[in-house]
């Protein structure tokens, strides 16, 4: 795509050569111009003095010129410190971050299946795999899981946060602003770039546990980090470990339907029973005073067992699927009181970053390969395979469902310098650079029994979670080489600019270039405006290209296959599938976003800091998953029977699919105050807001076949995903204000978050008959959390609370609760399970 473009950014790389090559020898005796008017600078170009030190400090996110500041920044960035991130009391780096960064959602929903093991979160409304992750300014692998349920990031295939510790972490920077012309695909809607600690002095150790108000979810975490000098002072290596355990919740209730009731509660939502171990490593060597080798990788291990949903038996025959009823007739009593399957999930995460970086003759260049992996291994526990229990007379109770594998491989040429171009009164920080990306997915199939379907009519594969089959195996990978090239200047003592282009080819869907131009003008010291136009990508990822599966899903009444209410299979097959070739699958494109972002920074005081910025994203060809196509309807069996495919696995079929456009519009507030309390300490004040609003301004029109099949129900995008998944599915606005107060040995920590109020959208009329809709409207709430601080020479104390007063979203109404099973909503943004009481002990040196 943009094939016309597809000379744009290396025409612009070979110029900006020249023109650097061509004033190299100027640059090297010219000396440097200076003013005493630059924004935060002094005459050297160090940081002013009596500015906030949080505003001076360097970022390295979306700029490559140094000494650029917070303050100083041409776009939106937020820094965020280890310290700040441990006050928020929790052991979840995402969650920290979502309570820190008010454009970042991370809502805390039951668990189930895949979800238990890779949390999606959000920046400026849009998916967790439109936002790139970054760690010490390099690309970080996603995961290997492809969430599938109709949550939150349904069908994307992001990067997982959690394999980072807390540990490790020196401090986060949170670019809001498009970034594909600098980073390349993925950066649509920002870039978490985390910074890990470095050096060899100075470590801590911490133990922290913590319970629900409800008097379950215990949860403990071990965690320390700590440095060691290599060859006397030329060099470092710093290492940081945790360990967690965290206790299931539960908050179901018993089903209220007749007959049901007295037997207490038998399903499961609520956090998810999983112990985690992370090692990570950084290390630094100097071979010489301009040449240095560094490296930092970790290995993560996540386990999980996540709980499916309660099947009824045979001594509950209204209630019982069909399947086991089938069974039962054939074969005697099945689990006659039911069952409960649950799924156990081992996730594996490693990744390894080396390279040199230097300086010669004022060129700084740094040269990378990087590896990045996510394994997982799946089984379902205490469940049965009808199909197989039907034909053969037994079945396995435990199943080895396969294995998920995404990998990446990456090399990387940076350069840059600071150029004198005679017309222009300051130096401009050429970069540019290049890189080679290589990544790969595979799917290993599972045991028989976990995927056998056999007979028709009765439900194969595991209950709970079918596994993956010979047919759902696959090794896919492809490679894309990048160019990319930024200047950066201050065109005057007041106005300074940036201008990005980077260009790209995939070896699956061709090339792509993207663009971004920003300025900043300085009307004083204290007040500036800034603003950004860029436009963007994101390719595909190959799980959403290539991922098949079968899952078991409860379906209600009224649903869209058009069966009685239960328990069906569902199956998700890729594009290039011949049943989804029939149905009107095409080859995915990679989405194509244009940005633009306006904002203002005002700082007065040194005590007092604040900025706004507007923006709105506009997102083409956005990916999502399909509806549901039922394969129940006569019109559909004769149409793919008449084409060959007659033995259907599953009861409904989606696959991926360019839906259509989805623009996203918001503003952010960020403002901070320290005040001196003279001998009762300090009181720092900050307040954050925003508020976003997603729109499906465009869905596209249906493949012509399914127009022709009488029933058919296929939609590219369904009523929820159109106004609730890839629109209002998190809350428009949140408000953050803390309180720190420190005086002495003692510190509290209070923060109000007021979560803005969302809507839940069914996905279609209740009947043919009745053609209203069971949406609900959640109202906003506030959530205080309270952390009390203790410091004594070097032990640090903390006793805190998280949701202070035990807040709890409103039940779900009753069309939509699973006949009162699940009470709460899974898009709550700040979970359902109550007051979370903690405590801390951390030892420094």
């Amino acid at each position: 795509m943009n094939r016309s473009l597809g000379y744009t950014v290396p025409t612009l790389l070979a110029t900006a050569i020249l023109l650097a090559l061509g004033n190299n020898a100027a640059a090297q005796d010219t000396t440097p111009a200076t003013s005493s008017d630059a924004p935060g600078k002094t005459p050297d170009g160090a940081p002013a003095a009596g500015k906030n030190q949080n505003l001076e400090t360097i970022v390295v996110t979306g700029t490559r010129s140094a000494g650029r500041t917070v303050n100083s920044s041409l776009t939106p960035i937020d820094v965020i410190s280890a310290d700040t991130l441990l006050q928020t009391g929790t052991t979840d780096l995402p969650q920290a971050l979502a309570r820190l960064v008010p454009s970042l959602n991370f809502p805390n929903f039951y668990a189930s299946d895949t979800f238990a093991f890779q949390r999606p979160f959000q920046l400026r409304g849009l998916s967790p795999d439109q936002v790139l992750v970054l760690v010490n300014g390099k690309r970080w692998h996603s995961g290997a899981l492809l969430l599938t349920l109709g949550q939150l990031g349904q069908g994307s295939q992001g990067a997982d946060l959690n394999t980072i510790p807390m540990s490790a972490v020196d401090h986060i920077e949170v670019l809001r602003d498009g970034a594909s012309a600098q980073y390349g695909s993925d950066a649509l809607a920002g870039v978490i770039n985390v910074i890990l600690k470095k050096g060899a002095d100075g470590g801590d150790a911490q133990f922290s546990a913590g319970e629900y108000s409800a008097g379950d979810g215990m949860q403990w975490q071990a965690s320390a980090n700590f440095g060691v000098p290599l060859g006397g002072d030329k060099g470092w290596l710093r290492l940081a470990v945790d360990d967690i355990n965290q206790d299931p919740t539960n908050r179901s209730r018993p089903d209220r339907r007749a007959g049901l009731a007295q037997l207490g509660v038998k399903f499961h939502s609520g956090i998810t029973e999983f112990q985690a171990q992370n090692l990570f490593l950084n290390t630094q060597y100097n071979f010489t005073p301009d040449v240095q080798f560094y490296a930092f990788g970790h290995w993560s291990q996540r386990v999980g067992n996540p709980y499916a949903f309660f099947r009824y038996g045979s001594n509950y025959p209204a209630y019982a699927s069909s399947s086991l009823l089938a069974v039962t007739k054939k074969l005697g009593p099945v689990f006659p009181d039911g069952f409960a399957p649950f799924e156990h999930g081992d996730a594996i995460d490693r990744s390894l970053v080396a390279g040199l970086r230097g300086t010669w003759n004022d060129w700084h260049w740094d040269v990378s390969a990087n590896y990045g992996g996510n394994q997982v291994f799946y089984s379902t526990l205490n469940s049965i395979n009808y199909a197989l229990l039907y034909d053969t007379g037994s079945s396995p109770r435990d199943f080895y469902d396969g294995q998920l594998k995404a990998q990446q491989q990456t090399f990387d040429v940076d350069i840059s310098r600071e150029i004198r171009p005679s017309f222009l009164p300051n130096p401009v920080t050429l970069s540019f650079g290049a890189q080679w990306l290589r990544q790969s997915y595979d799917v290993k199939a599972g045991e028989l029994g976990s995927y056998y379907v056999g007979t028709p009519g009765i439900v194969g594969g595991a209950q709970g979670f079918a596994g993956w089959g010979p047919a759902n195996a696959l090794s896919a990978s492809r490679h894309d080489l990048s160019e990319y090239v930024q200047l950066e200047t201050n065109l005057t003592d007041k106005l300074s600019g940036s201008l990005a282009g980077r260009h790209e080819d995939y070896s699956d869907f061709g090339s792509t270039t993207s663009g971004a131009l920003s300025l900043r003008y300085d009307f004083t010291e204290a007040f500036a405006l800034r603003g950004s136009l860029s436009t963007g990508f994101r390719a595909p990822t190959l799980g959403q290209q290539h991922y098949n599966a079968v899952t078991s899903t409860a379906q209600g009444v009224g649903n869209s296959l058009g069966l009685p209410p239960g328990i069906y299979l569902s199956g998700l097959v890729p594009v290039d599938n011949p049943l989804a070739k029939l149905l009107g699958a095409t080859p995915l494109k990679p989405e194509t976003s244009e940005s633009i972002t306006f904002g203002a920074v005002w700082n007065p005081t040194e005590a007092l800091s604040a900025s706004v910025d507007i923006y709105q994203i506009t997102v083409d060809d956005r990916i999502a998953m399909s509806s549901t196509l039922s394969l129940a309807t006569p019109s559909v069996i004769q149409y793919l029977a008449a084409n060959g495919i007659t033995n259907l696995q599953y009861s409904g079929v989606r696959y991926f699919t360019n839906a259509g456009t989805v623009r996203s519009q918001g503003i952010d507030g960020v403002g901070s105050y320290r005040a001196d309390l003279g001998d009762s300490g300090t009181l720092t004040t900050t307040f954050s807001a925003t508020y976003n609003k997603n729109k499906v301004t465009n869905v596209l029109p249906n493949p012509e076949v399914l127009n022709q099949l009488s029933g058919a129900t296929f939609k590219r995008l369904d009523r929820n995903a159109i106004l609730g998944l890839l629109a209002d599915f998190a809350p428009r606005s949140k408000i953050i204000l803390s309180e720190t107060w420190e005086n002495g040995h003692w510190s509290v920590t209070g923060s109000a978050t007021r979560y803005g109020r969302i809507t839940s959208y069914s996905s279609g009329p209740r009947s043919s008959t009745d053609p209203s809709y069971d949406d609900q409207v959640f109202p906003g709430k506030w959530i205080f959390d309270v952390a009390a601080n203790y410091t004594v020479n070097r032990l640090k104390f903390t006793l805190g609370v998280d949701n202070l007063f035990n807040t709890y979203p409103a039940t779900v109404i009753p069309s939509q609760d699973t006949n009162g099973v699940f009470p709460y909503s899974g898009a709550s943004p700040w979970g359902s399970q109550g007051a979370f009481v903690y405590g801390k002990v951390q030892y420094r040196w």
